[in-house]
């Protein structure tokens, strides 16, 4: 680790303003990173204590007294919890950092994948008391879909309860990591006293004002120390053949091999440099800070993306004179207007220029480009390659599009959202009010993927999808608050989805209409067969052969079979099939393309029919922490909403509880175990699977 002397942000003024300005020889020093954990594990806490300790902010807020930087939105003071994913920026020890605190609640988990679609590298934050978490392996597969380079900080050890051994060694269990401790905490609880710096082999200690003391090892602690350092040298021993040679000769390495070693290791997402401490009592963020300086990837440490040109697949050049290649990565609206978060991956952005929105195949003026400090904005006038920044009412944006030139308007891989599992009917509570309470609605829409805005043909109701309860109750209460409209809203339903009963069906589909003059003509022959969960939701084959069909009828099928698998037998989307086109008939005057999507989609709902199609229901996966003693009353609970306990741990007084629970039997949960444990419980779920359930039971939207 580098030096852990505290030091403020003397050039903060000048580096916000230049915003990352094109200067090439300066990306090594920079680092774009996020903070990502399951809820309550301390994320907006130790973004506090970061801004703290880098000077950016000059006192620390708190989520329980509503005050933090980093949650700004009012609903996030009064509920304690972060909603949006918030950026900044701040420097130490000479390199520029861009941050990234994301919300830890599922219902927000779009907020996660859409920063660690850009980001270089992330924090995960455990709490030392719970371990690893259901979201913590949520956030943990979504950082390694991404290739993200990862260092774990092991908080809250100074509450009763906290293990780091323990939490390491869930760390390589549950998560299939290697961890690797290089800041090991001492004690823990009121027993909690400093940590151990392993690679420079020192102890470091902090007092009630947060003020971080060094000093030498105690001999109690040198063993342990000892130990450390010498299995952090096998580990970078193994990142290339001169450090193996090194350290077979010595049985050791030196502390820069070591350094060397163990970020080329975590680059490769090899290994996790792993340490500890308390957001809350101040100890342990100035070992963090340097381990992002140098654990976590600069923008030129990671591949260059790839983007889509001319249908071709190309590498996209990183360099500040290059052809711009920037992701739209979120887009927010306030009484300014909107705000489009952008990752620059090539090329430069100036105030002012004309440039091109690949995705929209149109040119887009550049107005204000802005460095954002939470709800903060510093004006600057260009942002170069690898940098994160915001432009001011982009006209059109949405996230996931890209910029580009129009000499070269590739398109980098868009921000995939999750589907939504809960609808609500709405309705304005004053009839005047409908237009007012349908524009906030698609405003929101727009800023978050992850919402779906409908209107039901047959009953006229306007139904608003999203990712659970507390996601829907946001989106509804900004809404209110913001477009003062009152919203009223019916039951919840959730999103079913339909398989096959049989696991292989053959059927036909034929359109064959002559009304005089030229007719409608098509037969198509499929087979229905399920999918393994692994393979997906949905495959396309072909093995026609002989000229059945003539080949440019192939994507007319394909197009009829995918609009019948949108609305199966029982009236939901359908799952885990595939189709394989196996025979057909056309006629050279009256086929064309509509004909085969017509009779394609007939032969795929016919075998669907035939198929005894399954009702499927989301069933979440719910672990609740509670007292010890409310354990037969939390099980109880679960078994009533027809749960399925999967396990039980104890430790120190409390009990997890873990549970496949329908999402239908989850609503109104989180109140009846507040009433049960006096408070004292907490819950959360994550999106498992979809499992089949009784048609009967089912209350469709």
């Amino acid at each position: 680790m580098t030096n852990t002397t505290p030091r403020a942000a003397t050039n903060k003024a000048n580096f916000k303003a230049n915003a990352h300005p094109a200067h090439p020889h300066l990306r090594k020093h920079w680092r774009n990173f996020g903070i990502i954990a399951h809820i309550d594990a301390g994320k907006t806490t130790l973004s506090e204590r970061i801004l703290f300790k880098t000077g950016e902010i000059h006192r620390t807020g708190e989520v329980h007294e509503g005050n933090a930087a980093m949650d700004h939105m009012d609903l996030e003071k009064e509920r304690g919890i972060t909603i949006g994913a918030a950026a900044t920026r701040c420097v130490w020890n000479g390199h520029e950092f861009t941050l990234i605190d994301t919300p830890g609640h599922i219902d927000f988990a779009i907020e996660v994948e859409r920063s660690l679609r850009v980001l270089d590298g992330a924090i995960t934050v455990l709490s030392g008391v719970a371990g690893v978490q259901p979201q913590t392996e949520t956030v943990w597969h979504q950082a390694e879909k991404h290739g993200v380079p990862m260092i774990i900080f092991v908080n809250k050890m100074d509450q009763v309860g906290a293990d780091f051994a323990r939490v390491t060694e869930q760390v390589r269990t549950h998560l299939g990591a290697r961890p690797v401790p290089l800041a090991i905490p001492i004690g823990a609880a009121d027993e909690f006293t400093g940590v151990i710096d392993v690679l420079q082999q020192r102890f470091l200690q902090w007092d009630v004002k947060g003020n971080m003391t060094v000093s030498a090892l105690p001999a109690e602690l040198q063993a342990q120390a000892q130990a450390a350092y010498a299995y952090a040298a096998s580990v970078a021993a193994e990142a290339n053949d001169a450090l193996t040679d090194a350290y077979l000769a010595n049985d050791t390495l030196s502390h820069a091999d070591i350094l060397q070693g163990l970020r080329a290791l975590t680059l490769a997402r090899k290994a996790v440099p792993m340490l500890a401490g308390s957001a809350y009592k101040n100890a342990g963020i100035e070992p963090l800070l340097d381990a992002v300086i140098d654990w976590l990837p600069a923008p030129d440490d990671r591949a260059a993306p790839v983007a889509t040109l001319n249908g071709d697949s190309v590498t996209v050049a990183t360099g500040d004179a290059d052809p711009l290649a920037a992701l739209v990565f979120k887009v927010t609206h306030d009484e300014h207007g909107s705000l489009a978060f952008v990752r620059i991956y090539g090329g430069s952005l100036h105030e002012g220029e004309t440039i091109w929105n690949a995705s929209l195949d149109t040119s887009v003026r550049i107005g204000r480009l802005y460095v954002v400090h939470a709800d903060e904005r510093t004006g600057t006038t260009q942002s170069g390659a690898g940098s994160i920044i915001a432009i001011a009412n982009l006209k059109d944006a949405l996230t996931g599009q890209t910029l580009a030139s129009k000499a070269q308007p590739w398109t980098l891989e868009t921000i995939h959202a999750g589907e939504p599992v809960v609808a609500l009917a709405v309705e304005p509570g004053n009839g005047t009010d409908r237009a007012k309470m349908l524009a906030v609605l698609d405003k929101f829409r727009r800023e978050d993927p992850s919402l779906r805005l409908e209107s039901d043909a047959e009953t006229g109701e306007t139904v608003l999808w999203g990712m659970g309860e507390l996601h829907l109750d946001v989106v509804l209460e900004r809404a209110r608050r913001e477009a003062a409209v009152d919203i009223r809203v019916g039951a919840p339903h959730v999103a079913y989805k339909e398989t096959m009963g049989l696991s292989m069906v053959e059927a036909e589909g034929k359109l064959d209409k002559q009304n005089g003059g030229k007719g409608m003509y098509a037969r198509v022959v499929v087979r229905l067969e399920l999918l393994d969960a692994k393979d997906g939701e949905f495959a396309f084959a072909n093995v026609v052969k002989g000229g059945v069909i003539p080949t440019a009828f192939f994507p007319a099928v394909e197009k009829g079979v995918q609009q019948a698998l949108q609305q199966g037998p029982l009236g939901q989307k359908v799952t885990g099939v595939k189709v394989t086109l196996l025979d057909g008939d056309f006629h050279a005057v009256d086929s064309n393309e509509m004909a085969f999507i017509i009779a394609a989609k007939e032969a795929v709902l016919t075998g669907l029919r035939k198929a005894n199609p399954v009702l499927l229901e989301p069933v979440m996966k719910v672990t609740v922490d509670a007292p010890a003693i409310n354990t037969g009353d939390v099980i109880g609970d679960l078994q009533k909403r027809s749960g399925r306990v999967l396990g039980i741990t104890e430790n120190t007084g409390r009990v997890e509880v873990v549970a496949d629970v329908p999402l239908t039997k989850l609503f109104g949960h989180t109140t009846d175990l507040r009433s049960l444990s006096q408070g004292r419980a907490f819950a959360s779920a994550v999106y498992a699977r979809h499992a089949a359930c009784d048609v009967e039971e089912a209350s469709f939207v």
